[in-house]
């Protein structure tokens, strides 16, 4: 079934809102965004699907890099998918996976594969480039490796 501009507008918005929502740390939007039973792979550890999965990740976001922005690159959509390819900058303030505060500026790519339904989220398939922050910041996290 080929994909309608309406259909490829809905899917589009949706995948902005949710983007908005990592931006903001907003886990309100983010319920907005997406479905009851939306499912995020890989999944964080010990959650069920759902919105408030990342409700811990949100807080260890805010605190690491409080200024984060998300910035879309690509959106392609075909059918109920939208795949995007993004960068997410913002300066390491806090805690992040082990690593101290360095106050460093971060810059690195997200790629993700989004499917919709009913004009919000129902999966992502989602790829962030750690290595390139662990790079960027000048250490590995104490845990890995381990």
């Amino acid at each position: 079934m080929p994909t309608t501009p309406i259909a490829s507008s809905t899917a589009c918005k949706a995948v902005e809102r949710i983007y908005r929502a990592f931006a903001a740390h907003d886990v309100a939007l983010l319920r907005e965004a997406v479905t009851p039973d939306w499912e995020y792979v890989p999944e964080p550890p010990g959650q069920k699907p759902g919105p408030d999965q990342m409700i811990a990740i949100f807080a260890d976001m805010a605190t690491a890099l409080p200024d984060m922005r998300i910035e879309i690159l690509d959106m392609l959509v075909q059918d109920d998918r939208v795949g995007v390819r993004a960068e997410v900058s913002g300066t390491q303030s806090g805690p992040l996976m082990g690593i101290a505060p360095t106050s460093k500026p971060v810059r690195f790519a997200i790629h993700s594969f989004h499917q919709v339904r009913d004009g919000r989220i129902a999966k992502t398939w989602h790829l962030e480039d750690w290595l390139s922050v662990f790079r960027q910041l000048g250490e590995m996290p104490r845990s890995a490796g381990r």
